[in-house]
């Protein structure tokens, strides 16, 4: 894989990884659990919509989308698509530092094996 295509595949990862995190936020702002019954579904459906961070979170999946085709269209699906990995890295690593979320031993562990297994798959 040359950098040209490993870079539209880590910006695909990183947009992706940055979605989650804005659309977390979005449903913290909300104020917690999302609960839809017959009566409020559409109020609740108006107040996701209107959140800036789910706004955001909705327009970097829209890029990263198109990101990520073009990487696929460089690479083999075998490499490109366990590099996705890299996006609970990433997304821990954001929701400890941005989100205030706790992240064990046990999940630090976790997220050096996935850190392993990347660089052996890149290797290749």
């Amino acid at each position: 894989m040359n950098l040209s295509t490993f870079a539209f595949i880590i910006t695909g990862v990183l947009l992706n990884a940055a979605a989650q995190l804005l659309l977390k936020a979005g449903t913290n702002a909300l104020g917690g659990a999302i609960h839809l019954t017959m009566e409020n579904w559409f109020q609740t459906g108006i107040k996701v919509a209107t959140q800036l961070p789910i706004l955001g979170g909705l327009a970097c999946y829209a890029v990263s989308l198109v990101v990520w085709i073009i990487g696929l269209s460089r690479t083999d699906v075998t490499i490109a698509y366990p590099m996705l990995s890299l996006g609970y890295v990433v997304s821990a690593a954001g929701a400890w530092l941005f989100l205030g979320e706790a992240v064990s031993l046990q999940r630090l562990a976790a997220i050096g094996v996935i850190m392993v297994g990347v660089a052996l798959l890149a290797r290749t």
